[in-house]
């Protein structure tokens, strides 16, 4: 038996005509509705309307006013706040917009509903004379994710 070009360009062209039709009608068949389980639409569902409480945090004052103090000193301040949300309040972060401004916080501690905690802000005065503000930014797991605690002096030069 000899094979020719014109043979053998016969039986590919039967080849992939077959290959064509009989993967046109298998992949045709399958339905991917049928596939989806019932029970995971009905979980889908009830995840979607379950609105997720956040925690709620609500401060006794976001700002702080030192009035005037002497360079070098170092002052402090509390900020009391009260967790009035629905789930448990963690705050992730708490960093001071300079080194001159420490935040003390509850560090991996959950705040239960109803619960109140504080947080401590030290500002270092040495060598910033004049008007300084300074902000302490705390990471939070309530709905905007972040709070602004603000502090400011006047800082009065050495003599």
């Amino acid at each position: 038996m000899k094979f020719s070009i014109k043979n053998l360009m016969g039986f590919f062209s039967a080849f992939i005509l077959t290959f064509v039709v009989v993967f046109s009608t298998t992949s045709c068949n399958s339905n991917p509705s049928k596939k989806i389980k019932k029970e995971n639409v009905e979980s889908s569902k009830q995840r979607i309307n379950t609105v997720f409480e956040y925690p709620t945090i609500n401060f006794d004052k976001t700002n702080h006013d030192f009035g005037e103090i002497n360079d070098g000193d170092i002052v402090e301040t509390v900020f009391t706040f009260t967790n009035s949300g629905k789930s448990d309040l963690k705050i992730l972060n708490a960093s001071g917009s300079c080194g001159c401004t420490v935040p003390e916080y509850p560090r991996d501690q959950s705040i239960k509903p109803g619960e109140s905690s504080t947080i401590t802000v030290k500002f270092d005065s040495s060598n910033k004379p004049g008007m300084q503000r300074k902000t302490v930014t705390l990471t939070t797991n309530t709905s905007k994710g972040k709070e602004l605690l603000n502090i400011k002096a006047f800082v009065l030069p050495k003599n």
